[in-house]
């Protein structure tokens, strides 16, 4: 969903608009899938992003859907775009190997877009379990 007179990013740039964010190079984000019905983003779960009880960091859970829930928001608003706001409800422990965050655009304006992300994990054997989800505002530089 983009909205009309709004440049949409290609998979292209928004990988490369990726790779300029120190932190998302830091954390190892991956973009797997750009375009205006879905973002998503991975980020494997590194003995260094674990919280101590063995879970992933919900501080990581909250990036991901930060940065997914923006990158949707810019699918239907152009690439110059900032979180709003967002909030996010933990619903069980984030174990696996990846996290997956899937964000789609849920109501677009010409200010403001509402978006809603799920945030799942993968374990070993592929198996995907949703352990938060989130949902976020995103306006125009």
């Amino acid at each position: 969903m983009t909205l009309p007179g709004s440049r949409r990013l290609t998979l292209k740039e928004a990988t490369a608009h990726l790779a300029s964010q120190p932190f998302s190079v830091l954390l190892g984000t991956r973009l797997v899938s750009f375009s205006p019905d879905r973002t998503i983003l991975e980020v494997d779960a590194r003995e260094d992003l674990l919280q101590q009880n063995g879970f992933l960091h919900g501080g990581v859970l909250a990036y991901a859907a930060d940065n997914a829930l923006t990158y949707a928001g810019g699918a239907a608003l152009g690439p110059a775009v900032l979180t709003g706001g967002m909030s996010i409800e933990y619903l069980r422990p984030a174990l696996g190997i990846t996290l997956r965050a899937t964000a789609r655009v849920r109501h677009a304006g010409k200010r403001r877009t509402t978006c809603a992300c799920d945030l799942e994990m993968i374990d070993e054997t592929g198996q995907v379990r949703l352990c938060a989800v989130a949902q976020g505002t995103v306006h125009p530089v």
